[in-house]
């Protein structure tokens, strides 16, 4: 029996790399996983590498009634949760002087306001001794180049679970980080020919002292396996 057997878990954006990798570890230790993600045909992919009582949603963690749709499914085949991965993110690496009010919003939507409402939203199911995990950054304490959106929504995320820390002692909520450097996950290479992976490569090679990328253990077959499915997806639309 797993050291998790009996916990019911959420995690967000558990469709592909981290997020993925996480709840297979989850499901491996016996908790019962719901994943949630925006792309359906990679979300079931997801679910069909987890057990049998798995759920998974779709579900934009910015968009407050996808919140309360996928929350209300959890309840319903689940009951209650005892934890929460709040992994989902979006990341666009622009120069500060090239950042426009649409990327602003896109990124803040993801990175802060889908965090802030995920784990707010999650209360009435967290069970006395739950967890809440938030997968923020190293670029939190980090001040690279082209990362003034995201990585300041990091740093936000940071010390908003040192608040939650103190709201929620009292009913023995724990709210950490977890704060990875550059992985190597379908994120950077999801939009082909876009600046996006030379941005983070660039950082790699100037900032990191392994000079590479993490990688997500045992998710180097999923991450191939979800390009291929990004590509194929691509090529049906056409050129853009």
């Amino acid at each position: 029996m797993g050291r998790l057997a009996g916990k019911n878990i959420l995690i967000t954006g558990g469709n592909s790399g981290i997020g993925l990798a996480a709840a297979q570890e989850f499901d491996r230790e016996g908790a019962r996983v719901a994943i949630c993600g925006l792309n359906e045909g990679s979300l079931q992919a997801a679910k069909e590498t987890l057990g049998a009582g798995s759920l998974a949603v779709r579900a934009d963690v910015s968009n407050l009634p996808d919140l309360d749709t996928m929350y209300a499914t959890i309840k319903r085949e689940f009951g209650h949760l005892d934890g929460v991965f709040v992994n989902a993110g979006y990341s666009e690496f622009l120069l500060f002087e090239d950042v426009t009010e649409q990327s602003f919003d896109r990124v803040i939507a993801v990175n802060f306001k889908g965090v802030y409402f995920t784990i707010q939203k999650a209360l009435p199911l967290l069970r006395q001794g739950s967890s809440v995990i938030i997968n923020a950054s190293v670029g939190a304490r980090k001040g690279w180049p082209t990362t003034s959106t995201v990585s300041t929504c990091k740093a936000a995320v940071v010390h908003l679970a040192r608040i939650l820390s103190a709201e929620l002692v009292g009913r023995g909520i724990r709210v950490n980080t977890l704060s990875p450097g550059p992985t190597d996950t379908a994120m950077f290479g999801r939009f082909a020919g876009e600046e996006q992976g030379d941005a983070v490569d660039e950082i790699v090679r100037r900032k990191i002292a392994s000079l590479r990328r993490g990688v997500v253990e045992g998710s180097n077959e999923w991450n191939i396996l979800f390009r291929r499915y990004r590509d194929e997806e691509l090529r049906k639309k056409g050129p853009r």
